[in-house]
């Protein structure tokens, strides 16, 4: 461990109320990378939500097909690693959830597209 991450903690230990100290000291509590992954991991599930309002034509297949599929092979990975991590867990099937939907709805416009051309067509 790094001298500055001790001292933060060594700071910290006693102003942790005793109610919080299970979770304090939780092994995958504030204590460990466990803990700030999922929070970090957060910032995807926003720009996923964020995403939601954009225009179809405007989607990244790439981006969203490889999000929805890291997100569902690090969601199994969190239930096999010990400690299971099921906050990060949770936070992966967010990411795949919104990515998935994020190709559905450019799915669901190339057929509006290829409808559209012949409609034209005919």
């Amino acid at each position: 461990m790094s001298r500055l991450y001790k001292k933060i903690i060594s700071t910290v230990d006693p102003l942790v109320p005793k109610a919080l100290l299970p979770l304090w000291n939780h092994p995958i509590g504030p204590k460990t990378i466990f803990f700030w992954a999922p929070l970090g991991k957060c910032t995807l599930v926003a720009a996923g939500l964020g995403d939601l309002n954009r225009p179809p034509a405007t989607i990244s297949v790439r981006q969203s097909a490889s999000l929805a599929v890291t997100a569902v092979i690090w969601a199994r990975w969190c239930t096999i690693i010990i400690p299971k991590n099921y906050p990060l867990c949770l936070i992966n099937v967010f990411v795949a959830g919104t990515s998935f939907y994020q190709l559905s709805r450019y799915y669901m416009y190339q057929k509006e597209l290829e409808a559209k051309e012949k409609a034209k067509g005919k």
